[in-house]
């Protein structure tokens, strides 16, 4: 698997991939901060893109086949596309990022979409239930096997989200949790 973007989603995505055993778990971000925290949540390879080139990387990692699943958790084109060609031939993209809503898809040739097979889909908030999907998430969190600990950079009260919203968008945090306070 590759994630391209390693916030708080793709990070989540990260820590999804180690959970039902995923042998190769590429990261990919801009940022290092965020590259080393993925490897905490059990990335076995990370690439800094502005380095690297990410799909030559992902490559490498996985002996030149690509991935059998590429998660987009940044919601541009370019990354999109950067998931597509990092993928094995029956791999499938799955973009969790949310674009504008004047983004478009990435100018792809339709040979290179026909010719490699495979799926791209989005997937609206990891396609979640909640009623069956939180009891398991729990579960997994009391068994020790989800550490939800590991994504709070900070708690705060009511008073300090606008300020955890701008840490957030500079990459400060990963997630910040308000606590109501009486």
């Amino acid at each position: 698997m590759a994630v391209f973007g390693c916030g708080g989603v793709g990070s989540a995505a990260i820590a999804g991939a180690r959970l039902v055993g995923a042998t190769t778990i590429v990261a990919v971000d801009v940022d290092d901060r965020k590259l080393e925290s993925a490897r905490a949540f059990g990335a076995t390879h990370v690439v800094n893109s502005t380095r690297e080139d990410p799909v030559s990387a992902v490559r490498a990692a996985t002996r030149s086949y690509g991935v059998d699943v590429a998660i987009e958790a940044v919601g541009q084109p370019e990354v999109l596309e950067q998931a597509f060609f990092a993928r094995d031939l029956a791999g499938t993209v799955v973009q969790v990022g949310v674009p504008t809503p004047e983004m478009r898809l990435p100018d792809l040739p339709m040979i290179e979409f026909f010719g490699r097979g495979g799926s791209l889909r989005p997937s609206w908030y990891g396609d979640c239930l909640p009623e069956r999907d939180f009891p398991l998430l729990i579960e997994l969190y009391r068994q020790g096997r989800l550490d939800l600990d590991r994504f709070v950079s900070e708690v705060i009260g009511i008073d300090d989200v606008e300020a955890a919203f701008s840490k957030m968008t500079r990459g400060d945090v990963l997630r910040s949790v308000v606590v109501m306070r009486a």
